[in-house]
């Protein structure tokens, strides 16, 4: 059993149709800030390019839901200070824009 939302998912189909010939990415890809001996995870990677894509579900939750905490703050800032680039999307990003999520990730790779 998959443990990839239906976002996730939604992104890796819209990635398939819309960018054939890109590379595709890694999924669920695991880095580690050995300074905090924390591990955490990308929704998808591209590790030669230092580019990660999270797809954040949620958004109407209270509070923002679970990417809205210092947690997920914590991720990020520890995956910038290794030299990623971290791209969000929501889901209404995701099936309002599909083209132009796709776009700006060719765009970064």
């Amino acid at each position: 059993m998959s443990s990839k939302s239906i976002l996730e998912r939604e992104f890796e189909t819209r990635w398939r149709q819309l960018a054939p010939d890109a590379p595709d990415p890694v999924q669920e890809y695991r880095f580690a800030w050995k300074a905090m001996r924390r591990r955490w995870r990308f929704d998808f990677a591209w590790p030669a390019s230092r580019l990660a894509v999270e797809i954040d579900g949620g958004q109407w939750a209270p509070h923002g839901g679970r990417h809205n905490t210092d947690g997920d703050r914590e991720k990020l800032n520890a995956a910038a200070a290794l030299g990623w680039r971290v791209m969000r999307f929501s889901g209404s990003m995701l099936r309002e824009d599909p083209l132009g999520v796709i776009e700006q990730v060719k765009e970064a790779l």
